[in-house]
């Protein structure tokens, strides 16, 4: 059985990546799968997902690693990561070792790459089908363009928050492939986009509300987020998608992108001036970005030792601490 596990600091789109993946890899090797922590998933009420086996037992801190593997899983791997050491930030790509990864295996990492999951399009978009209840048309429509606006943590933060002008650029791209566009704003912050984008109107519905029209729609601008994937990649509806180049570092790179994963086939990639390129196009440029900078060179992101060996070592005595009272206390109380 091949075991992932979801977070609570996880967004929807981050547990969507892992839980496809997983099962996706399971299907490659013909295993078995099972999802930790399924209790935590953001979509329960609009996503009806078969998380597979029960995993029992194993326990850790957020966002791992493990103290100790569920039960009959004999091996841990995390994605590989790459450390840019100017811009301190990952840039990571795919990691093909995840294809070759044994049974009875927990694995880790954000496995945003499309390579894992590309031949299974037809299976992702049944496993993600949105409940019927939930499967919102009513921006579905071939003169309406969605822009799905992140704002929220990503406010104040200079590196990750797509300006005014990336908008106002990606509406201008996609009026020359239709000229009689309106546009509406489906985000998770709705006062931002107001003070941002006055001109444009401006919904926030329950999260699976949101999803479901950013998948419903003809023509889509999105932000550099994970949750605007999967709705985009399993949309029936969508005809053009235009989205940051650079991805999470769109607003300072030099070359490289974060993370190198996120260049997906058939979307338009738009730069700081609003030139539009093909992901081929970023692929190739990236390449030889890598080969200036020496990128396979590049290390892991930097572990801060004592700061971990302390958090370890308080996390052991709360799990010794709370083992204690359902042992004890939990006993007493029955």
């Amino acid at each position: 059985m091949i075991v992932t596990e979801l977070y609570s600091g996880q967004g929807l789109g981050n547990q969507l990546w892992s839980y496809v993946v997983t099962r996706a890899l399971a299907l490659d090797r013909d295993y078995q799968f099972g999802i930790m922590g399924k209790e935590k998933f953001k979509g329960k009420e609009f996503l009806n997902l078969d998380f597979g086996l029960d995993v029992i037992g194993g326990e850790g801190p957020e966002g791992g690693p493990p103290i100790s593997l569920p039960n009959g899983i004999e091996n841990y791997y995390v994605e590989k990561d790459i450390w840019h050491p100017r811009f301190k930030c990952d840039i990571r790509g795919y990691d093909e070792n995840l294809r070759s990864i044994k049974d009875n295996t927990k694995i880790e990492g954000y496995f945003q790459s499309e390579n894992f999951i590309k031949r299974y399009r037809k299976e992702v978009c049944e496993w993600l089908k949105v409940k019927a209840e939930w499967d919102c048309y009513d921006f579905s429509d071939d003169k309406i363009c969605i822009l799905n606006i992140r704002g929220g943590e990503y406010r104040g933060n200079k590196e990750l928050i797509l300006d005014r002008s990336y908008w106002i650029n990606a509406m201008e791209n996609m009026r020359k492939h239709k000229a009689d566009l309106t546009f509406v704003a489906i985000t998770d912050d709705v006062p931002y986009v107001k003070k941002l984008l006055p001109e444009i109107q401006a919904f926030h519905f329950e999260i699976g509300k949101d999803y479901s029209i950013v998948k419903n729609a003809h023509y889509l601008v999105i932000a550099n987020s994970s949750f605007s994937f999967f709705p985009a990649w399993t949309s029936q509806t969508l005809k053009h998608v235009i989205a940051p180049k650079y991805w999470a570092r769109h607003n300072v790179s030099d070359g490289f992108w974060a993370c190198e994963f996120n260049i997906y086939s058939n979307w338009a990639w738009q730069d700081r001036d609003g030139k539009i390129f093909t992901a081929e196009e970023c692929t190739n440029e990236l390449l030889q970005y890598k080969k200036r900078h020496n990128v396979a060179h590049f290390s892991s992101r930097p572990i801060e030792k004592e700061k971990n060996k302390l958090q370890h070592y308080l996390f052991q005595l709360i799990l010794k601490a709370s083992k204690f009272k359902r042992k004890y206390i939990g006993r007493r109380d029955v």
